[in-house]
């Protein structure tokens, strides 16, 4: 059975960093692709960054352009998420996303079907 387990969240000053990581277990089969999605109280769930794990092509969107990269280990079937120059705004439930049949993402659009999902992890920014 694969599981996605989400590592490095916690609390942080706006202007700090964060960096996440994400293993997927349970499979001889390499990620094609992961993802990371966000998920504030009250608001819908967002796409932050995707990566093909093969080629290193990335996504992001708009609000993390610039402060956040998304790099993975496709040996290992990680993906990490490096956060810089956090804000309030970041705050949120940040959850793992991986395919590992094929790739849902498209290489544009953040929202893709991704087919597992991790727990999540807790990310504050105080002001």
């Amino acid at each position: 059975q694969v599981q996605l387990v989400e590592s490095g969240g916690g609390s942080v000053q706006a202007g700090g960093s964060l960096r996440l990581s994400c293993v997927a277990s349970g499979t001889t089969w390499r990620a094609n692709c992961m993802a990371w999605f966000r998920q504030a109280p009250g608001k819908e769930r967002e796409g932050v960054a995707a990566i093909y794990t093969g080629g290193g092509s990335s996504g992001y969107a708009n609000s993390v352009k610039g402060r956040f990269t998304i790099s993975a280990d496709r040996t290992k079937n990680t993906v990490f998420l490096q956060m810089s120059s956090l804000k309030p705004e970041d705050t949120a439930t940040y959850y793992c996303a991986a395919d590992f049949e094929g790739c849902s993402w498209n290489g544009v659009t953040l929202e893709a079907p991704f087919g597992y999902w991790g727990q999540g992890t807790q990310v504050t920014v105080s002001s």
